[in-house]
């Protein structure tokens, strides 16, 4: 287990060690980025419906290891707790949010 954080709906979402091999797999340039995925589902600038029932954070970042960008967390919530699927950064989050804006800041 690396971590655990409280998303906005009061649920504990926890990131494993598995689970951040894949981002890193899946987006080198992740790596180091952890503290801002964990930001992103504490402190989001909108949650977002995802494709099943996962849900979808995102927060905009001035400065990242990378420029300036939109961190987005999928991750998934059950009654008492929950997991972080992949987390990327983009610099279109419109089209993630047109899938359903749940939560604005």
């Amino acid at each position: 287990m690396i971590g655990v954080v409280t998303s906005k709906n009061g649920i504990n979402i926890s990131l494993t060690a598995e689970r951040w091999s894949h981002v890193v797999e899946a987006h080198d340039y992740m790596a180091g980025n952890q503290d801002l995925v964990f930001e992103t589902i504490e402190n989001p600038d909108f949650i977002v419906r995802g494709e099943k029932d996962e849900l979808i954070a995102i927060k905009h970042y001035q400065k990242t290891s990378i420029s300036e960008k939109d961190m987005t967390v999928i991750y998934k919530e059950a009654i008492n707790d929950g997991f972080i699927i992949t987390a990327f950064m983009t610099s279109k989050p419109e089209k993630i949010l047109k899938r359903g804006v749940l939560w604005k800041k």
